[in-house]
């Protein structure tokens, strides 16, 4: 009799998602094009469980010579310059920050051009 081996790590991985978006206040739609973009890319999907399972981003991955810190860091100065508020407050949501990271480190792998010359450009009120 042979035995079946089930692999949890891929449902552990989209529950986390899942509880992650719904943290964040992300919606299901959202969350799961997050998710068929980890799926479809192996090194998005490693620094996502390697976020999970350390809260942190491994950095492992780089488009044009950014790392998943980096665009987490531009997300937070977006969402700075949305709020004015100068820097990030107790109201930010840093578990949106990272999942916003992932969701543009997907899109930059598709179109780094468009996001190179966003991240070049600085920051300023007139930069959304």
């Amino acid at each position: 009799m042979s035995s079946i081996v089930y692999g949890t790590e891929k449902i552990r991985a989209y529950d986390g998602l899942v509880r992650l978006c719904e943290y964040a206040g992300m919606d299901s739609r959202w969350c799961d094009g997050l998710w068929q973009e980890m799926l479809q890319d192996a090194g998005l999907y490693a620094e996502f469980v390697y976020y999970l399972e350390h809260h942190a981003p491994a950095d492992r991955m780089k488009v044009e010579g950014y790392s998943l810190t980096d665009l987490y860091v531009w997300q937070m100065e977006k969402y700075n310059l949305r709020r004015d508020s100068g820097k990030n407050t107790e109201s930010c949501n840093k578990e949106e920050m990272i999942l916003q990271a992932l969701w543009t480190m997907a899109r930059m792998k598709r179109e780094p051009e468009n996001y190179i010359k966003s991240l070049n450009a600085g920051t300023g009120m007139d930069k959304l």
